[in-house]
């Protein structure tokens, strides 16, 4: 098994990409609102130039979404191209999707 981490700032991408896993048979989602470093350093630590350029490119954009959802291994390839399918990953920006290893489960039941 594999949790995948999907971080979006588009909610309407993240939206898309959990309508797409969901009519796959993908299910199971935890979403998580975020927020990325450059605009907490914006927010709580006066400004980094970093932050600020940040800020001043995307004003209106304050959160990010995190989804977790634990796979079993043969579903995952599956679920990573769905979600580069609405989300283009390749652009910087747009967001991160990567797995880890998940060793033991409890109250997930049979995937």
């Amino acid at each position: 098994m594999k949790l995948l981490i999907m971080i979006l700032s588009d909610p309407d991408v993240m939206d898309r990409a959990l309508e797409k896993l969901e009519r796959r048979g993908i299910r199971g989602a935890t979403i998580l609102r975020s927020r990325g470093m450059a605009m907490e350093l914006q927010n709580y630590m006066g400004g980094s130039f970093l932050g600020s350029l940040r800020a001043s490119l995307e004003p209106d954009r304050e959160e990010n979404y995190t989804v977790l959802m634990v796979l079993p291994d043969d579903r995952v390839a599956e679920a990573m191209e769905l979600i580069d399918q609405v989300a283009d990953l390749d652009r910087p920006g747009n967001g991160i999707a990567f797995t880890v290893p998940v060793e033991l489960t409890k109250g997930i039941g049979r995937l």
